[in-house]
């Protein structure tokens, strides 16, 4: 079986190196996804413990076409009874970039049609179409004269973990920051700050991570679910594996913000996410924070330039900067930021920058080594 795992620009890797460790094949990166190959189980077990996923689409078919007929004919001809029967429901969602269709909507309307055609010739009637609630979600993907068509085994997509309650201003996408915290290469050997927390997505990504927790845990169903095919046995047998990692962190996560709203709110998601005992929440400016521990990982997602004034946001960083500086050396600081320009108010070189994105936001995320008087005790950093 052939899959499409989907990502952030920019986390290609990171999804690449999941998929390795959960046991996929021939694993291939491409632009925001990673392609790759295995069974049933696996499909069940990469949408359960992937942290850089997206979504997990399986394949169905691939060819070429000349025309809208040929769209109509090839998805007529694909086994659809495999996937789903007459009574179930299904929308289909595509991507075209093809100047066969002179609407890009068109080939889904077409698609639709193929797949309720199918089930009219062979039983006598017609799946509904649903669009608000699918069984099935059939993705389809044409660029020029080639298409592709898969199904969507994770439904919602993989971000929503379900631990998040109300709706923050600007929050960070979970995916981004699992990939943020990955990318770092922060193992749960040291501490873990978060001084600007928001609804306290960064410590809760970390907790999960450090307790071996899988982010599909607090979900109610997957799309595979709904599954004409569905092994609801295999699938108990691949959450109860998986479970049965769960530990306890043997570091220090620790998050805050200035905003008693915000804190209110990431210690409810921080509840919900079954970490109280893992992650503190506090009401904290980050001039007033003092490290509790030599190093660590210090992890920065500033507000954006949507909620403040540029004079505010060089301000802003520029003391981000200075107590850094001042008060956290021996850390390694990450900061994401949506704009080159302002790296510079910090007064630091970073080590490493690339580009990453938060939902359509292209963002830089920035790497610090903070040591004071030699080399010597940032390369002893590196060691720990």
């Amino acid at each position: 079986m052939n899959f499409i795992a989907k990502t952030l620009f920019g986390l290609e890797k990171v999804l690449a190196e999941e998929l390795k460790t959960l046991g996929a094949s021939g694993i291939r990166p491409v632009n925001r996804a990673v392609l790759f190959s295995g069974s049933r189980e696996l499909m069940y077990r990469v949408n359960y413990c992937a942290r850089t996923a997206m979504s997990v689409l399986m394949a169905v078919d691939d060819f070429r076409i000349g025309s809208r007929e040929d769209l109509y004919r090839k998805a007529s001809e694909i086994d659809w009874s495999l996937l789903m029967d007459d009574d179930s429901t299904f929308s289909v969602v595509s991507v075209v970039n093809s100047k066969l269709f002179g609407h890009t909507a068109y080939p889904g309307l077409i698609v639709k049609d193929a797949v309720a055609d199918y089930f009219r010739k062979k039983t006598g009637r017609r799946p509904s179409v649903n669009s608000a609630d699918p069984g099935i979600i059939i993705n389809l993907h044409i660029s020029g004269d080639n298409a592709d068509i898969a199904v969507d085994s994770s439904g919602m997509p993989l971000y929503k973990r379900g631990y998040r309650t109300g709706q923050p201003l600007a929050p960070l996408n979970e995916v981004l920051a699992a990939g943020i915290i990955m990318i770092s290469g922060w193992n749960a050997s040291v501490s873990l700050t978060d001084p600007m927390c928001g609804s306290g997505t960064i410590p809760i990504e970390a907790g999960l991570i450090a307790c071996r927790i899988p982010p599909g845990r607090f979900r109610k169903q997957f799309g595979f679910s709904r599954w004409k095919e569905h092994d609801e046995e295999l699938f108990r047998k691949v959450k109860n594996e998986c479970d049965s990692m769960i530990c306890r962190s043997p570091v220090r996560i620790a998050g805050s913000d200035i905003s008693e709203q915000a804190v209110r709110q990431a210690l409810n998601n921080v509840r919900n996410a079954g970490l109280s005992d893992t992650v503190s929440i506090d009401v904290s400016d980050f001039r007033n924070l003092k490290p509790s521990d030599n190093n660590g990982f210090l992890f920065i997602n500033p507000p954006y330039g949507e909620r403040l004034k540029p004079d505010d946001l060089n301000e802003l960083y520029g003391m981000i900067g200075t107590t850094m500086k001042h008060s956290y050396s021996g850390y390694r600081a990450w900061i994401l930021t949506p704009g080159k320009g302002l790296l510079a108010e910090i007064g630091l070189k970073p080590r490493s920058k690339q580009t990453v994105f938060n939902g359509s936001l292209e963002c830089i995320l920035a790497e610090f080594e903070l040591y004071a008087g030699s080399r010597k005790q940032e390369k002893g950093l590196k060691s720990s």
